[in-house]
């Protein structure tokens, strides 16, 4: 029996999901290799489980997804979050930060029929995780690094140096030096290529957090060149808010 592949989906945009889709050929000979159990995105068949992969897209954001994914991650051997929203909690996570309950009896003409958290929470906070796949949305290749690495019984190799790495590999000229253009290459996480540095904008932090980041001392810059606190604080309250909030400003 070929390994068999899941897809869910949690609080989230799809767009994560649709990468996979966007593989196309690789899509095709993925679907040789496995058998595609259950991926509503692209199929209404669904097979049951145990599953040998499980690949999860966004937050856990109601008590109905805490359950769902404590199911989830019984009937997988290996599950790997995909995306800010399942890694980070998502852009959603800046409810987190504020009065969830009012939000809902402003929005809401019924708010006791929503039953919700009080916060946008990663996959992570609620189930062990065998691996966090960053990005918003992520990677192509390393998503089909991932999969592969999986089937094959071996870790994946995917790379956790800043973005700043991928600048210099290819031949991007620093916007910060260059131009005192923000930017949040120096402790974002890599994989997306350094798209908008090679295009003279600054990184967004799309892929959350690199390891060990020094934010102490890249908040200090951007004030140095005229960036308010306020603007600063809301440079990383983005895509990884909550991410970005659990790390120290100085790395240990």
């Amino acid at each position: 029996m070929p390994p068999k592949l899941a897809v869910w989906k949690f609080a989230s945009c799809d767009g994560c999901q649709l990468s996979l889709l966007d593989c196309e050929d690789e899509l095709l000979t993925l679907a040789g290799e496995v058998e595609i159990s259950h991926f509503l995105e692209a199929s209404s068949m669904i097979a049951p489980g145990p599953y040998d992969v499980s690949l999860v897209e966004g937050s856990i954001s109601t008590p109905a997804d805490a359950e769902r994914i404590r199911h989830i991650r019984r009937v997988s051997r290996r599950l790997v979050t995909i995306g800010a929203c399942a890694t980070a909690g998502g852009i959603q996570a800046l409810r987190n930060y504020a009065d969830t309950e009012e939000y809902r009896s402003v929005v809401y003409a019924k708010p006791e029929y929503v039953a919700t958290l009080a916060g946008s929470t990663p996959i992570s906070a609620h189930v062990p995780v065998d691996f966090e796949l960053r990005g918003c949305p992520i990677d192509r290749s390393q998503l089909l690094e991932v999969i592969s690495a999986y089937l094959a019984g071996r870790r994946p190799g995917i790379p956790d140096h800043p973005v700043c790495f991928e600048c210099k590999m290819r031949g991007t000229v620093c916007v910060m030096v260059a131009h005192g253009t923000p930017c949040l290459g120096p402790v974002t996480h890599t994989g997306c290529g350094a798209i908008c540095p090679a295009y003279g904008r600054g990184c967004y932090g799309c892929f959350g957090p690199a390891t060990r980041p020094n934010l102490g001392s890249l908040k200090t810059w951007l004030g140095s060149i005229g960036m308010s606190r306020p603007d600063v604080d809301r440079a990383f309250a983005t895509f990884n808010v909550a991410a970005f909030e659990e790390q120290p400003d100085d790395p240990p």
